[in-house]
């Protein structure tokens, strides 16, 4: 008998109080929710959420209205043998697009109440609800016409659901927007859709006479069951989440591509298709947490282990292959033609704040933060209108990353799994600012916000002011304080402390020390480091400062040197963001052919700007870097020439604004880093 080293919740409510708030989770560590942070629109962070509330959600939902989501479920309404769906529908999966937007909208609503965005919402689950059939089913890809549905549906439901047709994938979104849904407005009316779905799904798949017993093909549903088990406290979702994970390489299916090669306890590494494998991780890492299941512990342990010390890019992305956009062998990285799909940045994030939740140590807050400013945010562009599929960590301005054969963010995909799923979290992250435990509170994330949190069961409210990531000043005021006396502890990232990541996969090149120091009220802490959070424990009294001051100075960075990739070659970060070349800023000359000194030497340009797209004329600021470098050439006899020239860096993040051309986040500091591109 396994033994439970976490308490099992036996029933997990979540409070929608108006007053502080936490999730009870099952984990050690309680997130503070989404519900509970609001963000400065005028911060880093906040500005995205801004960009997601004003472009991108409505850019959603109208993409759900032009490109057929809704009819899909209009005309599962009213199904008919005189229709033939895979003329009309292009995935599977569409119906997800419609789920997802909605959950991006519900977190909206919490930073920006909006009673008419509200009622659209309301509208849109009328024609959901119309949809469902008497029993609970819920996928438009069959009961538009069951005798000719989408082809890869499948001839009776679930025939296919290893496989292509998605049906569990569907649920896993419903239920994750419901959720949401019914988190932001209270209102039952989505989350009771999803039940019925869900109970569906539970009556007829498991290992019982008469189920089918299947898992799903693409992984989702369990972290969103585990969540539904948390939302009511009834514990069959909870059950039928881990039957999905336990029957994983025990059915007809038995494919590395979605992690069904073998039981999940016995996988030590990742492998398959990154996003569906990030997801799976994820709800393995809740179940765990709900069930105190010590061989699901150490199996995401082993492979959150694997996938940091050698198939992590440099950016937080993951998934190296195109082919099966999937993880590729250990320190395989390429940069030119690395997938590093957007949806599989999500997924990491999902999973690294899992880790956290359950082990309390910054390093998972640390590879959260590198992904989110780096790999994730690239996907999306400044004013959230335009998307990256792929997120490579090099260019040639002519290879086709984008499965659709362009170079560039596009305004929408066909395959609109991205783009929807970046409507969905960005809206999101006042979600992973902060944690509880007991009488600790952890302040993981910075960004201007205003946070209602409980700390032993007790309100305290905080309010957050900075330029973070532009510059390394925090203030946190405390603006309320009914707990009293409670130990705040403080992340000091790792790219402060001199871990690029957590593992030799990289290191720092340049030899630098950074410094740090916390002060409240004015007085310097001298306090201790735990698991990389500063501890300060006091007596807190109303209108308490505390201030944090990060030094935030340009750093090189060179990968293990089992990267064959990045064999002689550096790259430079500036606090949590990395940075790159781009034909753009470096006009005149080739940026493949820069290589950089031993001990560059740099400057910063703060409000540099660039343009959102060649044709709107908009620009943004960020702040450049600017360093001296040599260029290969070749002269007039076509003999190599060296020369003296000056390159300008810019955040990784708003690469591609301006067209495509070349860029290297990886750039040569030997004569043999230029063979390796």
């Amino acid at each position: 008998m396994k033994k439970s080293v976490l308490a099992l919740m036996t029933l997990a409510l979540i409070t929608l109080s108006a007053g502080a708030q936490t999730i009870a989770n099952g984990y050690p560590y309680s997130q503070v929710p989404f519900t509970a942070v609001k963000v400065d629109p005028a911060s880093f962070l906040g500005q995205r959420v801004k960009a997601a509330r004003e472009v991108t959600v409505p850019l959603a939902f109208s993409k759900c209205q032009s490109e057929g989501r809704y009819d899909n479920f209009v005309k599962a309404a009213h199904p008919s043998s005189e229709y033939d769906v895979s003329t009309f529908m292009g995935f599977s999966f569409d119906d997800t697009d419609v789920y997802k937007t909605i959950e991006g909208a519900s977190y909206v609503l919490q930073t920006y109440p909006d009673k008419r965005l509200e009622a659209y919402i309301d509208s849109v689950l009328d024609i959901v609800a119309a949809a469902q059939e008497p029993d609970g089913y819920l996928y438009t890809a069959r009961t538009i016409n069951p005798a000719k549905p989408h082809h890869w549906a499948g001839d009776k439901r679930w025939s296919k659901v290893e496989v292509l047709s998605h049906e569990f994938y569907n649920l896993g979104h419903m239920v994750d927007a419901a959720c949401a849904h019914y988190q932001a407005t209270g209102s039952r009316k989505f989350l009771d859709i999803a039940r019925r779905y869900a109970d569906c799904v539970i009556r007829e798949v498991g290992p019982g006479p008469g189920q089918a017993t299947v898992v799903p093909g693409h992984q989702i549903a369990e972290m969103a069951l585990a969540r539904l088990f948390l939302i009511t406290g009834e514990r069959k979702y909870l059950d039928q989440a881990k039957f999905f994970l336990d029957y994983r390489g025990k059915t007809t299916i038995r494919d590395v591509y979605s992690q069904s090669d073998k039981p999940v306890v016995d996988q030590t590494e990742a492998w398959g298709h990154a996003v569906r494998a990030g997801y799976m991780y994820a709800g393995m890492a809740d179940v765990a947490a709900l069930t105190g299941d010590t061989d699901y512990l150490r199996a995401i342990d082993a492979i959150w282990s694997n996938i940091v010390s050698r198939k992590y890019y440099l950016t937080g992305g993951v998934g190296a292959r195109h082919s099966g956009e999937a993880f590729g062998a250990d320190y395989e990285l390429p940069n030119l033609t690395a997938y590093n799909e957007t949806c599989a940045a999500i997924a990491q994030v999902y999973l690294n704040h899992r880790m956290f939740l359950l082990h309390g140590d910054a390093k998972y807050i640390d590879c959260l933060e590198r992904t989110l400013y780096n790999g994730l945010l690239s996907g999306m562009s400044i004013d959230g209108g335009r998307f990256f599929y792929p997120n490579p960590l090099s260019s040639d301005g002519n290879y086709k990353f984008n499965a659709d054969g362009t170079t560039t963010r596009q305004p929408w995909f066909g395959c609109a799994c991205c783009p929807s799923n970046l409507s969905r979290f960005i809206p999101s992250l006042p979600g992973y600012f902060y944690a509880v435990k007991g009488h600790d509170l952890y302040i993981n994330l910075y960004a201007g916000n205003t946070a209602t949190i409980s700390v032993d069961g007790k309100e305290v409210t905080l309010e957050q002011t900075t330029q973070y990531p532009w510059d390394g000043d925090i203030a946190i005021r405390i603006a309320k304080n009914k707990a009293k006396a409670f130990r705040m502890l403080i992340r000091i990232p790792g790219w402060v402390r001199g871990q690029v990541v957590p593992s030799d996969l990289y290191a720092y090149a340049d030899g630098r020390q950074l410094g740090y120091y916390v002060t409240v009220n004015g007085s310097r802490v001298e306090g201790h480091l735990e698991n990389g959070y500063l501890v300060v424990d006091r007596q807190w009294r109303k209108n308490d400062v505390v201030r944090i001051h990060f030094d935030m100075v340009p750093r090189t960075v060179k990968a293990n040197d089992k990267v064959a990739a990045d064999r002689g070659k550096v790259a430079v970060e500036r606090g949590p963001l990395v940075y790159c070349v781009e034909w753009a800023d470096n006009k005149g000359f080739n940026p493949h052919h820069i290589i950089l000194g031993k001990q560059p030497q740099f400057d910063t340009k703060a409000g540099y700007a660039i343009a959102n797209t060649e044709a709107d004329g908009k620009t943004f600021g960020v702040t450049a870097i600017t360093t001296k470098a040599q260029l290969l050439s070749t002269d007039a006899d076509g003999k190599v020439a060296v020369r003296d020239t000056e390159v300008t860096l810019i955040p990784y993040y708003a690469w591609n604004h301006r067209g495509a051309g070349i860029m290297d986040v990886w750039m040569a500091d030997a004569i043999e880093g230029l063979n390796d591109k």
